[in-house]
């Protein structure tokens, strides 16, 4: 079944947006997916696994490009704004919008819980005793304001906050290289050469599973290129945009973590700091952590901010679509619908609450559970491909293997259990889910069934 090209809004056709280059595209989403799922997150999959973690960001770096390059081809035959959510109802009908829709919903919701509280983690580095329920709620309050003022320029802004994630990392790879050479009290004695698989896998297969998720979630964000898609100047460079985008992160991420790993025995790293400012700690650099955390605090609001505004926007778009109450596209005063940003208030302030009960545990716990959400919506768009466009034997093969890895990364969860709590909360928001779409198909069976008999045959 090809996809029908309905490349239109309003009756006219959408060319008026197309105003993106293909190397814009690949920008805004390399600024769009590296946020604190990386610079904070990645502490905790080094934890689980040592620096075999590299391994994790190499089968998630296959997946991503697996699902990315999935969502691209489609996107490439026939944009739509509706990106996956519109492949998935277009596949397999409402119900499979509707899931894809809410479970991309819930995700979104649960990373801005994620980034909300990894930025609240990180300004304790200046104000260590400051609880973190309390810079939780000044960053909502800030991250809603942005959502309210609107989203003018977004696409520049997400640039310049690109640029300034990369060089954050860069950055902390040039010290790094330069410590190892002699300078900042360093030299090469301090790379740690991890010469057996005891020093490389210290956690055994079971850590290397447990930390996959890690790494997938440090590529979440794949999903702008395909909502983004219908900005293009030339649709068919979809494809070049996703693969340098894919690029510049697997080499960027693949680096700093060797690097970092290289430097600091496992034991140092804990999940309160980014574990590059652990990796530089005992060197002569008491600039950098300073430099580095406010650039990161910078970058990672600039993302929470884009996911609020996406939570936002979504709930509209499937409230206009039938798939959300009719309510939650009602205008008011504001320029963003009052229902729908009453309801992203609602999840901020749960995370907030979150944060005040469990300090010590709710970063893992929601970065968990949002890394897992999203694969759930990456299942979506690999499912999706064969029954929207002609697909390869290539095509199948990918699609078998992406699917793997990311059956790989879900399980792993199950394995720790610090992670299994994570595990167990994407597991409700999915029932939830299911609940009201068993709900919406039997209220229709009975509704078609009612109608059918108000004219019983033979009455005429």
């Amino acid at each position: 079944m090809e996809i029908p090209v309905r490349n239109k809004s309003n009756g006219k056709e959408n060319t008026k947006e197309a105003k993106l280059a293909w190397w814009q595209l690949s920008l805004i989403g390399v600024g769009s997916i590296i946020g604190t799922g990386y610079f904070l997150g990645s502490g905790i999959g080094i934890l689980k696994t040592g620096p075999s973690i590299i391994v994790s960001f190499i089968l998630a770096a296959l997946g991503t490009y697996i699902v990315s390059n999935a969502l691209s081809k489609m996107s490439a035959q026939n944009p739509q704004k509706g990106s996956f959510r519109s492949y998935a109802k277009l596949a397999y009908g409402r119900w499979a919008g509707f899931s894809s829709g809410w479970v991309y919903w819930f995700s979104e919701m649960l990373i801005s819980g994620s980034q909300l509280t990894a930025l609240s983690l990180l300004s304790r580095f200046w104000f260590p005793n400051v609880p973190l329920w309390i810079f939780a709620t000044g960053y909502a309050i800030l991250g809603i304001t942005v959502v309210l003022i609107g989203t003018k320029g977004f696409e520049r802004i997400e640039n310049v906050f690109a640029v300034i994630k990369i060089a954050a990392i860069l950055m902390f790879i040039c010290l790094a290289i330069a410590v190892l050479f002699g300078f900042f009290g360093g030299s090469s004695k301090d790379f740690l050469v991890h010469n057996s698989m005891k020093e490389f896998l210290p956690k055994g297969i079971t850590g290397l599973w447990s930390s996959l998720i890690f790494g997938f979630y440090a590529f979440s964000g794949i999903e702008i290129l395909g909502i983004l898609a219908t900005r293009l100047k030339v649709k068919e460079e979809i494809q070049k945009s996703n693969t340098i985008m894919l690029i510049i992160l697997t080499i960027i991420y693949l680096s700093s973590i060797f690097l970092a790993t290289s430097l600091v025995m496992i034991d140092k790293f804990n999940t309160k700091e980014s574990p590059f400012i652990i990796a530089l700690d005992k060197f002569n650099l008491s600039f950098f952590p300073h430099v580095f955390i406010g650039g990161i605090i910078i970058a990672g609001f600039s993302t929470m901010a884009a996911s609020l505004f996406a939570v936002t926007s979504m709930l509209v778009t499937m409230s206009e679509d039938g798939d959300a109450p009719k309510v939650f596209s009602k205008k008011g005063k504001l320029k963003v619908p009052p229902y729908a940003l009453a309801l992203t208030i609602s999840g901020m302030i749960i995370s907030i609450v979150l944060s005040r009960l469990m300090p010590d545990s709710v970063y893992e716990y929601i970065t968990t559970a949002a890394g897992l959400m999203l694969l759930y919506n990456w299942v979506f768009i690999l499912i999706s491909l064969p029954k929207l466009i002609k697909a390869t034997g290539f095509d199948h093969v990918k699609r078998i293997i992406g699917m793997i890895l990311i059956l790989l990364a879900v399980s792993g969860t199950l394995l720790h259990e610090s992670s299994r709590p994570g595990f167990f909360v994407s597991i409700v928001f999915l029932l939830i889910i299911l609940t009201v779409v068993l709900i919406m198909h039997f209220g229709k069976s009975k509704k078609k069934k009612k109608e059918k008999n108000i004219f019983p045959r033979g009455i005429y």
